[in-house]
């Protein structure tokens, strides 16, 4: 193996992320594989890029073949002397644009040939819109939702009795059949899903009256939110087993809550920090005053000191948004304006005349 340029029988430089080597390989195993090229020195090419491969692809090989040229002994091939196509194709067609073509050729991706067994439902969404002041403090609100749920007449088997299931007669209860396939590379045999029975194995002769042989009833429901106080909007919430009922005995999906947040409009948070105005007189501004901040019903006290100048912002610590899944809360943060009068009484001015000669 020594001295062998393993990249350029990839087509690739050297400093190509995994990515790539994988992308080149793909590329090459599908035009070089002897199932599908038929040039006589396909089976010698394709055993040159995939012992490429299996030393790039592997960290600990590429590592001492990009040291010492030498990687050891190169693993992965079968008795043929190249892996089947099949199995390369399982990978490759999930991202080539070849990928429908090689599903019809071989049969489709691993698992379409498996029988259908109880599928899980489906996740639901609801959009929970919060005021600020529920955010801040959390709550238990119960939401009204409509999702499916196991019909209670067949217990999700979708018959009317235990008796009218049987054995579906098409795919002798496999759920899959083989078919035979003309292609231009020959023929080939392809394991499908059974059509008569959708691949389940059986078939229900008497549908259920109330589920119509789904299994499954739409109904309105109701589950119990517990938004954790400090909430904010952009989180979602997991209510376990609120979702859709699974298929054929398939478990429940999960409720996913949405959570929105209302514009107060007085605070605006930003963090677990709360953000306000207040106006206050100049005199207070001039002599100091104490002033009263609303917070979510509760009274807060700023103290204004004498001087304070127009657009001062205050912090008051530990007055802010409770901290979620944590211990205390924010702070609040108060920018004062001062207002100035438009009009004044004559006692007013001449007192304002006043303090300004004695300046």
């Amino acid at each position: 193996m020594a001295n062998k340029d393993y990249y350029g029988s990839l087509g690739i430089s050297k400093p190509s992320s995994p990515d790539e080597i994988k992308k080149a390989f793909r590329s090459l195993a599908r035009k070089y594989h002897p199932d599908v090229c038929k040039e006589p020195d396909a089976t010698k090419k394709f055993k040159e890029i995939n012992e490429a491969y299996q030393v790039l692809s592997d960290p600990r090989k590429k590592q001492m073949y990009d040291t010492y040229g030498t990687a050891g002994p190169a693993g992965g091939f079968n008795a043929s002397g190249f892996p089947d196509l099949e199995d390369i194709l399982r990978d490759f067609t999930s991202s080539s644009p070849f990928g429908d073509m090689f599903e019809s050729f071989f049969g489709g991706r691993q698992g379409a040939s498996r029988k259908r067994g109880p599928e899980p439902g489906n996740d639901l969404r609801y959009d929970l819109e919060l005021t600020l002041e529920e955010a801040h403090n959390g709550l238990e609100r119960e939401v009204e939702i409509e999702r499916l749920k196991v019909c209670g007449k067949c217990k999700g088997s979708g018959a009317e009795g235990f008796t009218a299931v049987k054995k579906c007669p098409q795919c002798g209860g496999s759920g899959q059949v083989t078919r035979a396939q003309r292609t231009i590379l020959g023929s080939f045999s392809q394991i499908v899903v059974c059509d008569k029975c959708s691949g389940y194995g059986e078939i229900i002769e008497n549908p259920c009256k109330t589920c119509k042989g789904s299994g499954r009833i739409r109904t309105k429901d109701k589950a119990k939110v517990t938004v954790p106080a400090g909430i904010d909007a952009g989180y979602r919430l997991k209510v376990s087993g609120f979702g859709d009922a699974g298929i054929r005995g398939g478990g429940y999906g999960d409720l996913y809550v949405f959570i929105d947040v209302k514009p107060h409009p007085m605070l605006r948070r930003d963090g677990d920090n709360l953000y306000t105005t207040d106006k206050i007189d100049f005199v207070s501004a001039a002599l100091g005053d104490t002033a009263h901040i609303n917070v979510f019903g509760q009274d807060v006290e700023l103290k204004i000191p004498a001087g304070t100048q127009p657009n001062t912002v205050f912090r008051i610590k530990g007055k802010g948004i409770n901290k979620l899944y944590g211990h205390g809360r924010g702070d609040l943060f108060v920018e004062v304006q001062v207002e100035i009068p438009t009009r004044l009484s004559k006692e007013q001015a001449q007192l304002l005349k006043k303090i300004k000669g004695a300046k």
